[in-house]
C-alpha cells in the first residue's frame, strides 16, 4: 500500500502568484495562455502544408489540426492572407469544405480574427437572449478589443452593436451591456482606497430614498462596470461584513430573469475569472446540458490569455484535469483539436 501523502507545500512561485492580480501574473510568465506564437513560424511553409493536407487523396485532418492549434491568432491570419495571395482561394472556405461537424465549427473559429469570432458569438447570444454569454464576452475584453468587436459587428451584420443591444434587451441587462462596451473599467492602482470601498458598499446597499432596501440599479451598473476587480472584491468583502450577506444573495433577492443572470455572471467573473471559465468548461463538457458552442468559444478565446490558469482551477475544484475531461468526453478529430488547444495534462 502506498503511503498517504500530506498536502503539497506551495512553491515560491505559487506564493508570488497568489499576491498578484491576473494581469500581473501574465507579465511574470509572459503569458498564461496555452497557445503562443510559433517560434519558427514560416508562413509560406505553412500554406504549402495546408495545401498538401487538402489537395491529395483524402483530407489529412491531423496535419490541419496540428498546424492550426500550434499557431497564434495573428499567425493564423497571416497564413490566411498568404493562402489567398498564393492560391486565389479563401482558406476559411477551403477548410470548411474539407472538414465537417463539430470540427468544422472549431476550425472556423480558429481561422476568424479573434474580434470577428467574438462579434459573431455576441450576435448569436443577442439572438438567443443569452445574458450570461453576452456579459462573459463583453466584460473580459480590453477597450481596444471591444472597439475591434464593434467594428467587425458593424461590418458583418450592417448594424451597430450598441443599437442592437438597446433594441434587443431591456432593464438592468441592457444598461449593463451598454456600460460594458464602453470599456471604462478602472485599472488596478495598487492603492487600497478604504473610503471609496465604504462609499461603494453604501451605494450598493441604499435604495432611491437613501435607506437600506431594494438596490438602486443605476449605482449597481456604474460600480460593477467601472471599478477594478481588485477594488470590487474588497467591496464585496466589506458588504458581507456589514450585512452578513454575500453580494450574490442580494442579486438573487432583488433581480430576476436576465437581469439577475447578468449580474451573477459579472460578479462571478470579478471574483475569480479563471474559476468562472473552469466551471463553464466543466459544465459544457460534462454537464447534463453539454454545450459544444460554449466549449469551443472558451477554448479558442482563452487559449492565448489564461487557459493555464483555467486548467489549474478546474483541476483544483473538480479533481480532474481539463485534458482528461476532454479525452474522456469527446472523440475523433474534434477531440484532437480540443487537446491541441489544451496542450498538456495537469497531474
Amino acid at each position: 500500500m502506498s503511503p498517504v501523502k500530506g498536502p503539497e507545500k506551495p512553491s515560491m512561485a505559487d506564493e508570488i502568484l497568489k499576491q498578484l492580480p491576473l494581469v500581473e501574473k501574465t507579465a511574470v510568465w509572459g503569458t498564461l495562455g496555452t497557445i503562443r506564437p510559433h517560434l519558427s513560424f514560416d508562413v509560406e511553409k505553412d500554406v504549402q502544408t495546408l495545401l498538401e493536407a487538402v489537395s491529395g487523396e483524402g483530407v489529412h485532418y491531423g496535419t490541419i489540426i496540428d498546424l492550426l492549434t500550434s499557431r497564434s491568432d495573428d499567425q493564423r491570419q497571416q497564413i490566411s492572407e498568404e493562402f489567398l495571395a498564393f492560391t486565389k482561394q479563401d482558406l476559411l472556405k477551403t477548410l470548411e469544405a474539407a472538414v465537417s461537424g463539430n470540427l468544422e465549427a472549431l476550425v472556423v473559429g480558429l481561422l476568424k480574427p479573434m474580434a470577428q469570432f467574438d462579434a459573431h458569438e455576441v450576435k448569436a447570444a443577442l439572438e438567443g437572449s443569452e445574458a450570461e454569454t453576452l456579459v462573459e464576452i463583453l466584460s473580459t475584453r480590453t477597450k481596444e478589443q471591444l472597439r475591434e468587436i464593434m467594428d467587425f459587428y458593424e461590418h458583418d451584420f450592417k448594424s451597430e452593436l450598441e443599437a442592437d443591444i438597446v433594441s434587443g434587451t431591456s432593464g438592468v441587462l441592457k444598461d449593463l451591456l451598454v456600460a460594458l462596451i464602453q470599456g471604462s473599467r478602472e485599472k488596478y492602482s495598487r492603492i487600497i482606497d478604504y473610503i471609496l470601498i465604504k462609499q461603494d458598499t453604501k451605494a450598493l446597499l441604499e435604495d432611491d430614498s437613501g435607506e437600506v432596501g431594494r438596490p438602486k440599479e443605476s449605482e449597481w451598473v456604474r460600480i460593477l462596470t467601472q471599478r477594478s476587480p481588485e477594488h470590487l472584491n474588497r467591496v464585496f468583502n466589506w458588504y458581507h461584513e456589514q450585512t452578513g450577506l454575500q453580494i450574490e444573495d442580494t442579486v438573487d433577492k432583488y433581480f430576476q430573469g436576465g437581469d439577475g443572470e447578468a449580474l451573477l455572471t459579472l460578479v462571478s467573473l470579478i471574483r475569480n475569472t479563471p474559476l468562472y471559465f473552469a466551471t463553464k468548461l466543466y459544465q459544457a463538457i460534462k454537464g447534463p446540458g453539454a454545450n459544444l458552442r460554449t466549449l469551443a468559444r472558451i477554448m479558442i478565446s482563452r487559449s492565448e490569455t489564461d487557459l493555464l490558469s483555467i486548467r489549474a482551477e478546474l483541476r483544483k475544484h473538480y479533481d480532474v484535469s481539463l485534458y482528461s475531461l476532454i479525452w474522456d468526453e469527446t472523440k475523433g478529430n474534434y477531440r484532437a483539436a480540443l487537446l491541441g488547444l489544451c496542450r498538456a495534462e495537469d497531474l
